[in-house]
């Protein structure tokens, strides 16, 4: 079964602080990548602007996301209202290429 994978763009909310949201996305990626079906979850910062943010996930399966989102820790860090999403997208395969010719191999 192929992996699933999902982009998103979150931003820093109106009247939060920058260095409580930092902190706690980096407690999120740290929490998150233990769970179960957690392929990857990386957490990248706008350089430009620090305010945005961006999620790179890979799961086992549609499920293994569900879960994340009742999982204690996700909870805690939504109730927070630190930031707020500006995008979701589920990615997959470019059509017509299999996913392992996907992946590319650098020298």
């Amino acid at each position: 079964m192929p992996h699933f994978y999902i982009s998103a763009g979150i931003q820093l909310a109106e009247g939060a602080d920058l260095q409580l949201a930092e902190q706690g996305l980096r407690h999120l990626i740290q929490q998150t990548q233990e769970e179960p079906g957690c392929i990857s979850f990386e957490i990248r910062q706008n350089q430009k602007d620090r305010t945005k943010f961006t999620l790179w996930e890979c799961w086992t399966d549609p499920d293994a996301l569900a879960a994340h989102f009742d999982a204690d820790h996700t909870k805690k860090y939504l109730a927070q209202n630190l930031t707020t999403v500006s995008y979701i997208e589920e990615l997959g395969p470019i059509s017509g290429i299999a996913a392992e010719q996907n992946t590319v191999s650098h020298p």
